[in-house]
């Protein structure tokens, strides 16, 4: 059925004259969706290589994704299952920063869930919350995909009811320009003040699906047109809506990447929003949010339009920390071996970490983003990591460290949102012996989500670990859960449950 706007109507108004193609009717008859491929992150030794270094990910379409295949009665793709993208579409109980950083930083370390020999250990940031009436002024370019395969009711309705909830958000200071794209692309409002929204909603009524895919002409036109609207004091930022299927212009994921990495250095950030299914193309939505300086979503209800639009305004669209990159040394006295969980997209070269020049991850306006590593102690017999010993040559401690508690120096490095030079931040962690059920509902909630992905990923580290144990993990850290995410979350595993038993 047709998504519905709080005022109850449907959408598909009469075209715009920019585009005279017939419209869309033919349904999908295959599934060509396109998910990049993941290798889980495996056991490394923390003897001869004691270093992991990653870029932070405060995407979380993995999780809406994997939600739509769970509630139509299938299993998604494997490679659909981004483990950091499902712990990191929850809110958590972190701090807010104290000092002059834009964030703080939070650690526990107890039993690994799934495997009593093993640890998990948790990190955890929390973006500053900036009130909405202190954030900057805003920029902002709609650039909304108008084509034929977008003419289904979980696309583009969908994604005008979605914009509904983002103009209602707008302040006087605030300018929106819409750029639509299909055969062609073009104009179809120039830059308007948020305090014009009956305008603003009056250009989104009068867009309808039709016509082939210009996916790289109505970037550079919105690229353009933001770039005309500059503001140097505010947030400059693109939105894409699209279902990620480019197939006329500049559509391979390479050309794509070079033009959204030329285009990031003028100061303007690119968030993306993906529609639909059938020929959803997660891979490229994903290429472009992290080549763009942004953060990627994926919008299957109005519900979850709402959380990331509403609730989650000032996170989604304005950034307080750019090139996030954490590196992790371990202390080999201590631990034997370690692996991440998730962020295998997102993983770096040791010597990226000193490299302002490259590329990492953004933080919005109170952001939390979490990442945990299961880690076997020294000493710990492991299944899943056997090494031999080397026997040209021995690896010596220093004093200093071999009897010291700390398992491992977590560092951090950011930019501010317009700097080019990063600051950094250390962090060590000590082992205090936490039992698990003594832990936070930050660390249960985290590691029961995880768990859950390890099984949808069919991870050959679970060790036997089931749904029902992922369950009572969930359930006893589901918190006062006021906006009921989480309560979705033990439904979305209790549904999982009877798709996997058919």
């Amino acid at each position: 059925s047709a998504v519905k706007s709080s005022q109850g109507s449907t959408y598909g108004i009469a075209q715009d004259e920019l585009f005279s193609q017939p419209r869309y009717e033919a349904q999908e008859q295959f599934n060509t969706e396109e998910y990049k491929g993941i290798t889980e992150n495996i056991f490394h030794d923390a003897r001869n290589s004691p270093r992991s270094t990653f870029s932070i990910d405060v995407d979380n379409a993995s999780y809406s994704n994997i939600r739509r295949f769970i509630q139509s009665g299938q299993r998604p793709p494997v490679d659909a299952v981004r483990i950091e993208e499902m712990v990191n579409y929850f809110k958590y109980d972190y701090p807010q920063p104290a000092g002059e950083d834009p964030f703080s930083i939070n650690t526990e370390i107890s039993t690994a869930p799934w495997n009593e020999k093993h640890k998990l250990v948790l990190i955890g940031l929390q973006g500053k919350k900036i009130p909405t009436e202190k954030l900057p002024p805003s920029n902002l370019v709609f650039l909304i995909d108008v084509s034929g395969s977008m003419s289904d009711p979980n696309k583009l309705p969908l994604l005008k009811s979605s914009f509904k909830l983002l103009v209602q958000q707008l302040r006087e200071q605030d300018h929106v320009a819409m750029v639509v794209y299909a055969g062609a692309a073009g104009l179809v409002l120039p830059s308007t003040s948020g305090a014009e929204k009956s305008k603003i909603i009056e250009a989104l009524d009068k867009l309808e699906a039709g016509g082939s895919t210009a996916g790289g002409a109505g970037i550079r036109l919105a690229y353009d047109v933001a770039n005309q609207n500059f503001n140097k004091e505010g947030n400059n930022r693109i939105i894409l809506a699209t279902d990620g299927d480019f197939n006329i212009g500049e559509s391979s994921d390479g050309a794509m990447e070079k033009l959204i990495e030329q285009k990031r250095q003028l100061g303007i950030f690119l968030t993306v929003m993906g529609f639909g299914m059938g020929n959803y193309k997660d891979s490229k939505m994903e290429t472009l949010a992290d080549k763009g300086n942004g953060n990627y979503l994926y919008i299957d209800s109005i519900l979850e339009a709402q959380k990331a639009l509403v609730n989650e305004f000032g996170g989604t669209l304005f950034t307080i920390a750019k090139d996030v990159k954490l590196q992790i040394e371990f202390n080999p006295a201590k631990i034997q071996a370690y692996r991440l969980i998730g962020y295998e997209n997102r993983m770096l070269k040791n010597e990226d970490f000193n490299n302002d020049k490259k590329d990492a991850g953004e933080l919005g306006s109170g952001h939390t983003v979490t990442a945990l590593y299961e880690i076997i102690p020294v000493g710990v017999e492991s299944k899943f990591f056997k090494v031999d010993d080397l026997k040209y040559q021995k690896l010596s401690m220093d004093p200093k460290y071999a009897n010291a508690n700390e398992l491992m120096t977590i560092k951090f490095r950011y930019k501010k949102p317009d700097g080019e030079v990063s600051q950094l931040l250390e962090h060590p962690l000590i082992d205090k012996g936490i039992s698990l059920e003594k832990t936070s509902g930050n660390f249960r909630w985290a590691s029961s989500v995880a768990a859950f992905g390890m099984l949808l990923r069919n991870s050959e580290y679970l060790n036997g670990f089931t749904e029902e144990g992922v369950l009572r993990l969930a359930q006893g850290a589901k918190g006062e859960d006021k906006e009921g995410y989480r309560g979705e979350f033990i439904s979305l595993v209790k549904a999982d449950r009877t798709v996997a038993a058919k």
